[in-house]
């Protein structure tokens, strides 16, 4: 049976409201929570399609164990308590990997990308979630050797995301058109470089 992808990487900060975040490695004891909130209609409203209501269990397990092959998976912890889950993952997504003009557009480049959710909706809007970025970035580009990490397909009604990111210092790239009659009438891709992140830590 295929488990999660286990490693030993504990990242920890503080959010400019004093909130202590800690993002520990997922484990194949954490099943409960990532159950309830891959079940939480307004959890799933963010960060999943139209067609998505809820999860089994066994879909929950193989979603997790499926990206923790290529990722470093965490559940985060505010104030000791567990709010969310997120990942730092090798890019999967050939729009961003290639084009018609360019089927390989960073061939030499070690992209990735940073995906969470936050399902304790009581800590929404606290700055948890640009905390998060802002670990998983430094921890790609400082000690993974990451040349761009990514936060992908960031839809129009998710304001919130795409703040968050934009405040670690990601910009958007790019636009993408979802498909008429759906929650989202587009997705943005954001982007930050190593180039960007070196240029931020300069005294």
């Amino acid at each position: 049976m295929t488990i999660l992808r286990q490693h030993d990487v504990a990242l920890e900060g503080q959010t400019p409201r004093g909130v202590s975040v800690w993002l520990r490695p997922m484990t194949e004891g954490d099943w409960d929570i990532l159950f309830k909130w891959n079940n939480d209609p307004k959890v799933l409203y963010y960060s999943e399609g139209d067609d998505v209501t809820g999860y089994t269990l066994e879909d929950v397990q193989d979603l997790y164990r499926g990206v923790s092959s290529n990722a470093f998976c965490f559940v985060i912890e505010a104030d000791g308590k567990p709010i969310g889950e997120c990942w730092l993952q090798r890019m999967n997504l050939e729009r961003i990997l290639a084009d018609s003009e360019h089927p390989h557009k960073y061939p030499d480049l070690d992209c990735r990308r940073v995906d969470l959710m936050i399902g304790e909706k009581q800590v929404w809007g606290q700055g948890i979630g640009t905390e998060v970025i802002r670990l998983l970035t430094e921890f790609g580009f400082a000690k993974e050797g990451a040349d761009r990490i990514f936060g992908c397909d960031v839809v129009d009604y998710n304001i919130r995301s795409r703040k968050a990111f934009q405040r670690v210092g990601y910009e958007i790239i790019s636009r993408i058109e979802h498909e008429p009659g759906g929650k989202a009438e587009y997705g943005y891709d954001l982007v930050l470089t190593k180039e960007m992140f070196l240029e931020t830590r300069r005294p």
